[in-house]
């Protein structure tokens, strides 16, 4: 079961290093990010929070 686990993150990983989810992670409203000169400063907070909860329920789920 761990090694089953341990490859579905690794291909999501790889799925998200590849850019699927470019277009939407990352850029939800909430999201804090500023820029200002040569700095920039991000922090996906609405974003964590999504993929919390869907980790949450998926880990819910394969409980029962």
């Amino acid at each position: 079961m761990l090694a089953i686990f341990g490859a579905v993150i690794v291909v999501v990983g790889l799925a998200f290093w590849a850019g699927v989810g470019a277009g939407w992670l990352g850029r939800l409203p909430g999201d804090i990010r500023i820029e200002r000169g040569n700095t920039a400063f991000y922090f996906p907070i609405v974003t964590c929070i999504i993929v919390s909860i869907v980790l949450t329920l998926l880990m819910s789920l394969f409980r029962r």
